[in-house]
């Protein structure tokens, strides 16, 4: 996952610049997910949490998150010395978020004020992950909270760009690819968006993957967004029109009036570019920082974040340019 990556880099980078050399220290943040899911999901989802627990049992050092259902099996007969991090439970490293905006986060990390341009509260999970890393590497703590208020998001995740012509209106880009990560990334939206803002959808599901995702992907996008549009992500070796169908079977009938089909994904961008008025917000999920789209076997250049930026441009009547 996501939260896994960002952990992975940051002791890469702390091993590298010569800090560290004897200490191995472990972090379990939480599972969200976000993954391709294929046939031999069950057996790679289970060895992949044997392995972390092999991490965290042969570490000097584990950290984990208390708020996490699952970090206190990851602390079970480990030898390591285990610390603990989080928001609402008892925590060697304990965090409050102060204010959660689409602007960034506002959070008190052992007391001392952070502003991060990070959004939403598992990035305030992540931060806290890295804070408690540091410390337990023996890092400087206002140069570690410096670093933290300088970090970016990552391209493709939840990148939310102001509309350039509409009061109020954002578009966002998201990798989200899985139920559980779409869902996480709509209810954000939905705690930020203006009382008289609409959220508009656009998602598609990847061809030569799991196929009982795609009514799901459909459902949720459906039941937390006023309108949605079904378009291709990378169909890969499939029909298109064949994966939009399975889509639409995860719709109620009360849910099918609010999505429309557009199989072009360039279009369809386009199409939610237009419907956009003020305060409304425009996700398109799926393909985040990728710069392609594969389809029958050959990746096209494409750019969810450069199309919806252009498109959202274009969108603006010229007397208001």
């Amino acid at each position: 996952t996501e939260p896994l990556k960002t952990f992975t880099s940051t002791i890469k980078e702390i091993q590298e610049d010569g800090t560290v050399k004897e200490k191995d220290i472990e972090s379990f943040i939480n599972d969200d997910g976000d993954y391709e899911v294929d046939p031999e999901k069950a057996e790679r989802m289970f060895l992949y949490g044997l392995y972390n627990k092999f991490l965290f049992d042969e570490g000097m050092a584990a950290t984990i998150n208390a708020d996490d259902k699952h970090g206190a099996f990851m602390l079970q007969n480990t030898r390591a010395a285990k610390h603990r991090y989080g928001l609402t439970t008892l925590a060697d490293f304990k965090g409050k978020i102060l204010e959660n905006s689409l602007l960034g986060l506002h959070i008190l990390i052992d007391d001392q004020p952070v502003h991060a341009r990070l959004v939403g509260t598992f990035n305030a999970y992540n931060l806290l992950a890295v804070y408690g890393v540091a410390m337990l590497l023996g890092q400087d703590t206002q140069a570690v909270l410096t670093a933290l208020s300088n970090l970016q998001g990552a391209e493709g995740r939840f990148d939310c760009m102001p509309h350039p012509g509409k009061s109020g209106a954002l578009g966002i880009v998201d990798y989200a690819h899985t139920p559980d990560a779409l869902e996480k990334v709509l209810e954000t939206i939905r705690q930020f968006k203006r009382p008289n803002g609409r959220v508009i959808t656009v998602v598609g599901c990847g061809g030569d993957r799991d196929r009982t995702k795609r009514p799901l992907m459909a459902q949720v996008a459906a039941r937390l967004s006023e309108q949605v549009i079904f378009t291709s992500d990378n169909p890969r070796s499939e029909e298109p029109e064949a994966i939009l169908r399975e889509m639409e079977l995860g719709l109620s009938a009360e849910q099918l009036p609010k999505a429309i089909v557009i199989e072009n994904r360039e279009q369809a961008i386009r199409t939610a570019c237009r419907l956009q008025q003020n305060d409304d917000i425009v996700l398109v999920a799926g393909k985040g920082h990728e710069k392609y789209q594969e389809i029958r076997g050959v990746k096209y250049p494409f750019d969810d974040k450069a199309l919806l930026l252009l498109e959202m441009a274009n969108a603006i009547p010229l007397g208001k340019r």
